[in-house]
């Protein structure tokens, strides 16, 4: 698989509940069904999005396994794989037995540990399967020029997903990619992965970073794509007005409670009528007076890309 397919805008589906805790998979298949629609370069299901922490082995494959048959080669599919190294090998061998196109390693769990041990965590992990890897950079798995120019030696990654946000940082790893020579510092990959990706893609795309996940996909899928093209054509004023009225906003509200980067956008897929049931814990589900304010938002959203379009 081409490391370009993993670029532009790219889906993060939800994983749908059950009232009696199961997956859904006739939901998820529908939900699924609705991003290919939407034309995304890519999409990456059971990540943070979808829920990946919270789900079984079994259940993984379930969720795999409905995405494949519904996208049916129509765009790369990617799994999250997470946890600690052994856990994390685990749902790699069944993510590559399931046949994705390639895996989200997400950070490892609770350790904290310096670059050079993510770099090793990776290799360690990554050894079990031949598919393409990105690796997440956020919380407790965040590197260095080092560790990102050692990240080329291992054949199976394929690029670094920033879910951290320090541009700085970031533009430090990309300088030491790009001017490594080494033979795939060209092709490799980085994704602006931060929580609604939209409201950075200006300062992203400042560092030749295109690509970047769309949680708002799973819930405006208009708004999404209408912003992707927006920022494709350089229409500033179009990315100007969806920011200022819809993502900024909703951002903001999303900034309130710890968690809401998912169970806002669950919230915000069930009021544009998808089922998608509950988030499991840890996350909490959103409050009523939150709920209200997210209702006002999406509208807001709306109205802002019927004037647009009205104009056009």
């Amino acid at each position: 698989m081409a490391q370009g397919q993993v670029s532009g805008l790219i889906s993060f589906p939800l994983t749908p509940f059950t009232a009696d805790d199961t997956v859904d998979t006739g939901v998820l298949a529908d939900h699924v069904a609705a991003h290919v629609a939407a034309k995304p370069t890519a999409m990456f299901v059971a990540c943070g999005t979808g829920e990946f922490t919270a789900l079984s082995v079994v259940e993984y494959r379930q969720v795999l396994t409905t995405a494949l048959r519904v996208v049916a080669g129509r765009m790369p599919v990617f799994a999250g794989v997470g946890g600690g190294p052994r856990v994390a090998r685990e749902f790699l061998s069944a993510a590559a037995e399931s046949g994705v196109d390639g895996v989200l390693l997400l950070p490892p769990y609770l350790v904290a540990a310096p670059p050079a041990g993510i770099v090793d965590h990776v290799r360690y992990v990554s050894t079990v399967a031949d598919l393409p890897v990105v690796v997440y950079q956020r919380a407790n798995a965040i590197l260095d020029p080092a560790a990102a120019r050692a990240l080329l030696d291992v054949p199976t990654v394929i690029g670094i997903k920033d879910g951290e946000g320090d541009l700085e940082r970031l533009r430090s790893l990309i300088s030491a990619v790009r001017g490594s020579g080494h033979p795939r510092a060209e092709e490799f990959v980085f994704l602006n992965g931060l929580p609604t990706a939209e409201v950075a893609v200006p300062a992203y795309r400042e560092l030749g970073v295109d690509g970047y996940s769309s949680a708002v996909l799973c819930f405006l899928p208009e708004i999404a794509t209408a912003f992707y093209a927006a920022v494709q054509r350089e229409d500033e004023e179009t990315v100007r007005t969806l920011l200022t009225e819809f993502y900024h906003p909703f951002a903001a509200l999303r900034d309130t409670t710890p968690g809401y980067a998912v169970s806002l956008v669950k919230a915000g897929a069930r009021l544009t009528g998808t089922p998608v049931g509950p988030v499991r814990p840890p996350l909490r589900e959103v409050t009523p007076e939150h709920l209200a304010q997210l209702k006002e938002i999406i509208e807001r959203g709306r109205a802002a890309l019927a004037a647009i379009r009205a104009v056009a």
